[in-house]
Parts: structure tokens; sequence; C-alpha cells
């Protein structure tokens, strides 16, 4: 698909949606691609790290709309379980993908594409970068797991705030909130993400793998099921090679040379 551009270099795939007249808004064909790319780079033991970036002057305008999407009949169901297998999926495929991904927001992430920058393990933004949750501008529920991410990150209240009024959110405000690690200038955007993206790509991958997945998990559970978690973890990883490795350079004194595996 060539709306969907996925290319892979030095143990980094970088994923990047390529429909700029449409600010990168996500058709069915182009959304299932992306979840196919992603559960691609999460099974490859070749990739340490991914991109997702936009071209242009969207990240991601959301769902496309267009095309009668109010003009079908529906069943009772079917918008339930659209959502089920579409948006809800999309963000899932980023939440339980092993590998740490990256999100270098170039342009507008509305709707959707809010949801789905917000779900990457980091975040960077241009300074031209907007967040927008636009739903309520169309008299809709957020989907894609926003009521699920948003409050996580910046709390109910602020959360509330952007659903509820749906302003446009620049990216340095993002970065005050907490919604973005980091705002660069325009032009320096994809170096850094290419330098961070090196630099996990580096790392002992299934450490990162499980720490991702003990952060994520962290949230929604008590205390005594985030110490099981942690402790299944560290069991886990102690059998790598790359953990291993770690502790003998620790030993000798030396840097390690972790082989992601």
């Amino acid at each position: 698909m060539d709306t969907v551009r996925y290319a892979t270099a030095d143990r980094v795939a970088h994923l990047t949606l390529d429909r700029p007249d449409a600010l990168n808004a996500l058709t069915p064909d182009q959304r299932d691609h992306v979840i196919r790319l992603l559960d691609r780079a999460s099974a490859d033991p070749e990739i340490g790290a991914v991109v997702l970036t936009g071209t242009g002057r969207g990240f991601c305008a959301g769902a496309d709309l267009r095309g009668g999407a109010t003009a079908a009949e529906r069943l009772p169901g079917d918008v339930a379980r659209t959502i089920r297998l579409g948006a809800q999926r999309l963000v899932a495929a980023v939440l339980d993908c092993e590998k740490p991904v990256i999100a270098a927001v170039n342009g507008t992430a509305a709707g959707l594409g809010a949801h789905l920058a917000l779900a990457c393990d980091l975040v960077l933004a241009a300074e031209s970068a907007r967040f927008i949750e636009v739903f309520v501008r169309r008299a809709l529920v957020p989907d894609g797991g926003g009521a699920y991410l948003l409050p996580r990150l910046v709390g109910p209240h602020r959360a509330k705030e952007l659903m509820f009024f749906g302003d446009a959110l620049s990216a340095p405000d993002a970065e005050r909130l907490g919604l973005v690690n980091r705002v660069v200038p325009d032009e320096e955007l994809a170096g850094t993400a290419r330098d961070w993206a090196a630099r996990l790509a580096a790392g002992p991958t299934r450490a990162l793998a499980l720490t991702k997945q003990l952060v994520n998990a962290s949230l929604d559970g008590d205390r005594a099921a985030s110490f099981a978690a942690e402790s299944a973890a560290q069991e886990i990883n102690m059998t790598t090679r790359d953990a291993q490795e770690g502790l003998r350079a620790f030993v000798e004194r030396r840097k390690p040379g972790f082989l992601g595996r």
C-alpha cells in the first residue's frame, strides 16, 4: 500500500503515513495495514524500535469519515463491532507492540490520530504540531481508547477539558501537560526520532519489552498484581543473553554489547 510506507534500517522500523492531501486520515484499509505492520515489527527479532510519523502538514487527522459514513442503515451492534475491530485494534497494536514505539508528530494529530500518537511509548512533537480531541465538534464520543489514555496521562479533569471543548492544543502546551516527551524545531524532528530510535534499538530488546508491559499494566492493577508481574518479568528477563551480558559487563567494568536477545 503506497499510502503507508514501511522501511527498516539499523534495527529500526520506520512506519510513515503518506497521504498528505488528506492530512493522513486513515481509511479502513490503511488502518488495517498499519496494524499488520506493527504486528510485523513486534514479531521481527531484527527490529529493536519503531518510529511512527506522517508526511506533510498532518501526523494523522484520524479516521477518514468520507464515503457515506452515515448513509448505510445500521443494525444494533454494528457500531460497537466497527470500533472494536477498527480504532481500538489500532491503538492496541501500539500498546501491545513488543518494541518501543516512538511517535514523531510532524503536524496535526486529531481524533484517532491523536490517540494513535498518545498510545506510543515516547512522543516527539514538532513545534508546529497540534493535538485535537475533535470528536465533540462532530457530536461523537471519543474512540480509539481516548477515554482510557488521556486520564492516565493528564488526569480526569484535564482529559475532560480537552474532550469537552475540542480545542487545538499546541505542541508546547501538550509538553507542559505531559502528553509529549519533547518538542523540537520542525527541521529537527526526523533526526531526533532517528537518534532516540537508534539508542533504543541498541538496547536490551526483551528487557525493554518487559518494562513496557509492566508500566502499561501498572495503571490498571493494584500493588499486589504489579509486584507479582514485576517478579515474573524479572524471572523471564534473567534468561536472556542481554541480561547475562549486562551483568558480566558490570562485573568486568566495561560497556555491554547487547544483541536484542
